[in-house]
């Protein structure tokens, strides 16, 4: 059997000109499942985690999958079972770690605008720890805790004012954005919060953004860190741990990032050479994990030939896929069947049903392709299904994980009916 490996992708390849995840043909999903369908690859998230877990290797670590890169049940069991924690935003995310079977106790809870609601799920659950984003913040915090008779574990954010080297939207780390606490308050928010009823200070956090590819922007952020956690522990509190967040990119299209193990290992040496090497270590990928691991696979409905541009129009959408229409993103995308014999490709723009100009998947792309025909979109697990949407009434896309020669549906195709369920006519 004739086989072909994707570059960046090593659990996606062509054999005998059909493309396959695992073991699984793509092709044979169609007649169960229909499209757009998105498919999973367990063994490519083990070996992204397997790679931090080289990386960290003998260190007291928690690994916490950020999972609002993909927040699917079957998804989560996958990190359930292999001892991870979890990196959560809100409470909805809560629930999901405990409905897959998640540690409680293993759950680092983020965000800016956490609610008094959730601060008490969360306490009421048993989490690990808060990640506190600002002063306001912790006096919430620390007046629900007391009124609830608890004690909550934190750990503030700070924002060290590094450029991560990433999109602007996925940048959290500048002075400029949302998240943590400036770098040149964080000493008097962190003596503010040991003053705190209800609070124990437990740890620092520091997350500077997310599709990072280059390791200059952390390495430069754990110095900064590990500044502010001598001046800390030197004022008399004492942290138990670092976390790191996360943001490691993935390729998705000639994107060079670093692997994780040798990132861990260049970050490590910076915590062992400042003498805090016995603390322990906390971090949060989420796409990393999960992103390459995926494919959303999709039915050509129509070719639109144009003066100016030539259209593929296909069943997946905005809906189904939002980081082109948000991020201006590439995801590459290659035919389900590869068929060297046929005509020459032709230039498309490949776009959606949704009504709306920026309903585009990608733009330029040379595909030799006829209505009816399929098309896979690579990378597309992370912050696709996670973000997906009604829009235009669509139903969110079924999902499937492969295990090997396994495939097993993890989230049904939604309906139009499953939509409808919760409104109520006058």
């Amino acid at each position: 059997m004739s086989s072909h490996r994707l570059p960046g992708h090593p659990f996606v390849a062509y054999r005998n000109s059909t493309l396959h995840i695992e073991n699984v043909a793509l092709d044979a999903l169609i007649a169960d499942h229909g499209t757009p369908l998105f498919v999973y690859s367990k063994a490519s998230m083990l070996s992204a985690l397997a790679a931090y877990q080289r990386g960290l290797a003998g260190r007291n670590v928690q690994i916490c999958y950020a999972m609002k890169a993909n927040s699917t049940l079957g998804v989560l069991q996958v990190f359930v079972q292999a001892g991870c924690g979890f990196d959560i935003v809100s409470g909805g995310e809560l629930d999901r770690v405990l409905a897959a079977g998640g540690d409680a106790q293993k759950v680092i809870f983020s965000g800016v605008g956490k609610t008094t609601a959730e601060m008490r799920q969360a306490l009421a659950a048993g989490i690990g720890c808060f990640n506190v984003e600002s002063e306001a913040e912790l006096a919430v915090l620390s007046s629900v805790a007391v009124s609830a008779g608890l004690c909550a574990n934190v750990s503030i954010r700070v924002n060290p004012n590094v450029d991560p080297k990433t999109h602007p939207y996925i940048s959290t780390g500048l002075k400029d954005n949302k998240f943590g606490v400036a770098h040149e308050d964080a000493l008097r928010i962190y003596q503010y919060a040991a003053s705190l009823e209800g609070l124990r200070v437990t740890g620092i956090d520091c997350h500077i953004g997310s599709q990072i590819t280059d390791s200059t922007p952390y390495l430069d952020a754990m110095d900064r860190v590990l500044d502010l956690v001598d001046a800390i522990e030197a004022s008399g509190i004492a942290l138990q741990h670092i976390d790191f967040g996360g943001g490691l990119g993935i390729n998705y299209h000639q994107d060079t990032p670093p692997e994780a193990d040798m990132l861990w290992q260049q970050l490590l040496a910076k915590v062992d050479a400042r003498g805090h090497g016995g603390k322990k270590l906390m971090i949060e990928p989420g796409r990393s994990l999960v992103g390459n691991a995926g494919v959303c696979v999709t039915e050509v409905l129509y070719l639109k030939p144009g003066e100016h541009k030539n259209f593929c129009i296909i069943d997946a959408a905005m809906n189904d896929l939002p980081r082109p229409a948000m991020y201006q993103a590439f995801h590459t995308i290659v035919p389900l069947t590869a068929n060297p014999a046929r005509e020459a490709p032709t230039l498309y723009d490949v776009v959606g049903p949704v009504c709306e100009s920026g309903d585009w998947i990608g733009r330029d792309r040379k595909l030799s392709v006829h209505a009816g025909e399929y098309l896979a979109v690579l990378s597309a697990g992370a912050y696709c299904t996670s973000m997906a949407s009604n829009y235009n009434t669509r139903g969110r896309a079924a999902e499937v994980l492969v295990d090997d020669a396994d495939a097993r549906l993890i989230r049904r195709r939604e309906t139009s009916q499953d939509q409808m369920r919760q409104e109520i006519l006058a």
